[in-house]
């Protein structure tokens, strides 16, 4: 089949290389356009980009995948089939509608759950023990089109979501071409979904890791987990931003945001129920280090408070 592949970040990569090392044809690639990254701002590309230049197929950074100039470009390729991977936008139905088996999606989640933008950072943060990939039949809902193929993934107890998006990557490239020859084949029936079990898992804003330290230390934990790499669980600590990467619930009590313990360890701080051991943090304007030497280094106490302390219910 010739196939339009469309994908932005590293999460697309090995979807795409699997496609180009396949009997099948890609004619181009499809991302979004060069964004300036650091202190220098200088234009960066997608990593999608690199690999494709690394494989000789043809890239096209469209603006506005809506405009008719777009549209024109698809219609020469003339793509038996368009296979999506993260690439970031809504696709428009002429679009849709172009390549005669439709347009397929890879997606990180088992479907209907965690539909959206960010279904592995939500997975995690929930604390789901599984999860996996599913390829469907785009349509113009938010991940709403007919299931293709889906296969489970267990999601490790200490994992976080960056951890787990690199594996579920490589489950998406061989579910993904799994699914391009069964559809060539004639040899695969799309399925509905099922709109009772339908979950959201919206993007992510730099809002989303601040943790609430009267949640339970478990959940606090998770969120750690889920919000890794980025936007990064974080609190205040001393008035300045606190980010955490990796931590542990432990047994213990306190009032919620309460330093408990100072210890060789870690950081213990008391939450909802329990206490949240800090493993790894990195402070505002510093590197990320171990808890237990920022703690020492800082001559963080007990019973000094995380977060922004609620005032007592009477």
């Amino acid at each position: 089949m010739k196939i339009l592949f469309a994908g932005t970040p590293q999460f697309a990569v090995p979807s795409l290389l699997g496609l180009c090392d396949s009997r099948h044809e890609v004619v181009g690639l499809v991302t979004r356009k060069d964004r300036p990254r650091g202190r220098s701002a200088e234009p960066v590309w997608p990593e999608t980009k690199t690999a494709a230049a690394e494989r000789g197929v043809a890239v096209f950074q469209p603006e506005d995948i809506t405009a008719t100039r777009f549209g024109s470009l698809v219609r020469e390729l003339r793509p038996d089939l368009i296979a999506v991977a993260a690439y970031g936008k809504m696709f428009p139905p002429d679009l849709l509608k172009a390549p005669p088996a439709g347009c397929v999606n890879v997606h990180a989640s088992l479907l209907p759950a965690y539909r959206g933008a960010a279904p592995v950072n939500w997975a995690v943060a929930g604390g789901e023990r599984e999860t996996g990939v599913t390829t469907m039949l785009m349509d113009e809902g938010m991940d709403t089109g007919d299931i293709l193929l889906a296969r489970k993934v267990r999601i490790g107890e200490e994992e976080t979501a960056g951890e787990l998006s690199r594996r579920l990557s490589v489950e998406g490239a061989r579910l993904l071409l799994e699914t391009v020859d069964l559809m060539e084949k004639g040899g695969i029936s799309p399925r509905r979904q099922d709109e009772r079990f339908a979950t959201y898992a919206p993007r992510l804003s730099k809002n989303d890791g601040k943790i609430d330290w009267t949640r339970d230390a478990s959940e606090i934990r998770n969120l750690v987990r889920g919000m890794n790499p980025w936007p990064c669980a974080h609190t205040t600590l001393g008035g300045k931003t606190l980010r955490i990467f990796g931590a542990e619930a432990v047994s213990g009590k306190g009032k919620p945001g309460e330093i408990a313990a100072v210890g060789k360890r870690g950081l213990d701080i008391a939450a909802g129920d329990g206490l949240l051991r800090l493993l790894s943090v990195q402070p505002e304007g510093g590197k990320r280090m171990d808890a237990g030497d920022f703690a020492r280094g800082r001559n963080i106490a007990k019973g000094q408070f995380a977060g922004e302390r609620r005032p007592p219910t009477s």
